[in-house]
């Protein structure tokens, strides 16, 4: 469990990480370097769900210790909405480039856009609470929480 107080928001509490693959954890369905070992880190404090469509079948060759869920074609964006009202949107922080995205980073207490070599969908970008141009960026700045009282504080 992570748990921050931001001024603008109250106190968060979230105990779920929800991570698209490609484009935000992977590059060309390759694992981006440095994102292992901030998973393993972050795995002490969150509960880490992968949700992709795997648009490079690579998704189940990372070796991470986390569980995958491959959604099907069609609908991804209410798939990826619906795992996380399913899983409580208030203890969830969502990370994802794709327009599939955009309402899971809605719905999420935060959302973090990724604008990586991929890209990010601008529907995604206007639905997230904070963008990255780094996922490292965005998964060192959950270990080390207090940096999303200066970007989210009104």
């Amino acid at each position: 469990m992570i748990k921050i107080q931001i001024p603008s928001m109250g106190e968060v509490t979230l105990t779920h990480l929800i991570l698209d693959f490609n484009g935000t954890i992977a590059v060309d369905g390759r694992l981006a370097t440095g994102v292992r070992e901030r998973l393993e880190e972050l795995s002490r404090h969150l509960d880490i769900h992968i949700i992709t469509a795997d648009t490079y079948g690579s998704a189940h060759d990372t070796g991470l210790d986390i569980p995958l869920h491959i959604i099907p074609k069609g609908e991804q964006d209410r798939a990826k909405l619906e795992f996380v009202q399913g899983l409580g949107s208030e203890g969830c922080v969502a990370i994802g480039n794709g327009a599939n995205d955009a309402l899971m980073l809605r719905e999420a207490k935060l959302g973090f856009a990724i604008v990586q070599a991929e890209g990010c969908a601008t529907t995604t970008m206007m639905a997230s609470d904070v963008l990255f141009t780094d996922i490292n960026d965005a998964l060192d700045t959950l270990l080390s929480p207090k940096r999303l009282i200066a970007t989210l504080r009104k």
